[in-house]
């Protein structure tokens, strides 16, 4: 089991749920200090660094790192005293100096340059071997096991290491690099929740979703979020599992988890995509924040539900431990849907989303417009509606913006396409959607709007 998360500083703006009196800001008027959630009060709004600045309420378990570790000079790792003394027929050092052994070389490495958000005292670590070779690498490299499991997604075992002497993350990646006894190596990555908070569900007219027909019956669906309030009367009924990936930290927020699963499968006057599907949900953040190796332990639950859809309304740096679980659940024939972010249209790619096996989803208004705050690049695949949309929201309902609800709108008609042909391949709904959408934008795929605008209806009727 993981072990209790840090939660990373949060900005106070990031959060609608966050305010008492409920008092929004304008994701159209600046970037979200965060790049996760803004509501609407039509008051002026600040913006960039400063609203970063003003806002920000900083909780005292983690310091996040936002820019990358500076280089720092490498701390050599201790080496333990020989168990014996050297006999008197042993050779001492060499004439030109003492020996250096294979752990000094590693601690000259060169450190590894660390982009986005992470945790600044951990590491993640795929090992080939049992706890006692966990166990040697701490040793070796003066870490301390913080959690370790099996991972399904990754087919090995993963390590959560801590780094107690300060060292930066760079420098520790790159002298475990150097030892052939680690497979892959990353930062512990910090992810954000997309939400912009924002008149009516339009959803179902813009993508050519008869309502009345909805219906996405028994298909099973993973969402990753926060904690939900399932009390709330549109989730009756929907949750079919559910699975806390942070066990030792309290759940304070439920509205985005909340509205995801309510925007997918909700029942009654807030009547999501696919009526009839089963929700397995997984809290995997509080406050807006995960690191990675939470979101890995809720991928490999999800995986183990046997579940056909993966929503992912989240955004971070590129990993490669991320990307190699996506890449192994697409193999199994689930398809991943994720929000393409809202940090604004010169925004590095977010992750998941960015990666191959992942369809990245981009948001529109009523009016087919993009939303301003949506990242561009090659990797978005679609748009969906997810411009002040009426979602359940905690116990009642709000009105909501962000592409982490335009996810859960094609997550939502995705079910769908699986109700009406089950035994459809993930693929094979890949090439559907994209052979189908209506075009926005310029003309063919493009940076902003990706293959157009989602059309399930033509996607039904779609030929392999």
């Amino acid at each position: 089991m993981i072990a209790a998360m840090t939660i990373a500083a949060v900005p106070a703006s990031a959060q609608t749920s966050a305010n008492p009196d409920r008092t929004k800001i304008d994701c159209r008027n600046g970037a979200n200090a965060a790049g996760a959630d803004c509501a609407k009060d039509g008051s002026d709004t600040k913006s960039g660094s400063d609203a970063a600045q003003s806002d920000a309420v900083f909780l005292p378990a983690l310091i996040v790192d936002l820019f990358p570790n500076p280089a720092a000079t490498p701390v050599p790792t201790p080496r333990p005293a020989p168990a014996t003394p050297p006999a008197d027929n042993q050779a001492g050092p060499p004439p030109g100096g003492p020996i250096i052994s294979p752990t000094d070389l590693i601690a000259v490495q060169p450190p590894r340059a660390v982009v986005g958000d992470f945790v600044p005292d951990e590491v993640l670590v795929t090992v080939d071997g049992d706890a006692g070779a966990v166990q040697q690498i701490a040793a070796s490299f003066g870490l301390e096991v913080r959690s370790q499991r099996q991972s399904r997604l990754l087919g090995t075992t993963l390590v959560r290491f801590g780094i107690p002497d300060g060292r930066p993350v760079g420098v520790v990646l790159a002298q475990l690099a150097a030892d052939g006894r680690t497979q892959r190596r990353e930062p512990n990555h910090v992810y954000s929740l997309q939400q912009a908070a924002g008149i009516v569900n339009y959803a179902f007219e813009r993508i050519a979703l008869d309502a009345k027909q909805a219906s996405g019956e028994n298909v099973r669906i993973a969402v990753i979020d926060t904690g939900i309030d399932d009390t709330n009367p549109a989730l009756s009924g929907v949750i079919a599992g559910q699975f806390d990936a942070m066990p030792g930290v309290p759940i304070e927020k439920r509205d985005h988890g909340t509205s995801i699963d309510g925007l997918i499968a909700g029942v009654g006057a807030l009547e999501g995509m696919a009526p009839g599907a089963k929700i397995y949900h997984a809290r995997a953040f509080e406050g807006g924040k995960s690191t990675m190796d939470v979101i890995l332990s809720a991928l490999d639950w999800a995986a183990d539900q046997d579940v056909r859809i993966i929503n992912m309304s989240f955004v971070g740096p590129k990993n490669d431990l991320l990307g190699v679980a996506c890449r192994n659940a697409r193999a199994l024939g689930i398809v991943l849907v994720a929000a393409a972010g809202n940090n604004g249209p010169k925004a590095p790619f977010g992750y998941p989303a960015a990666f191959d096996d992942v369809i990245a989803v981009t948001a529109t208004d009523a009016r087919d417009g993009l939303m301003p705050q949506a990242n561009r690049g090659a990797y978005v695949f679609i748009s969906a509606p997810g411009v002040e949309m009426v979602a359940p929201s905690g116990a009642g309902s709000d009105v909501v913006t962000g592409t982490s609800f335009a996810a859960a709108i094609v997550s939502g008609a995705i079910a769908n396409l699986i109700h009406a042909a089950p035994d459809r391949s993930a693929d094979d709904i890949e090439k559907a959607l994209a052979a189908t959408a209506r075009d926005l934008g310029p003309k063919g795929r493009d940076n902003d709007f990706g293959y157009g605008l989602l059309d399930i209806k033509a996607a039904e009727a779609a030929k392999d």
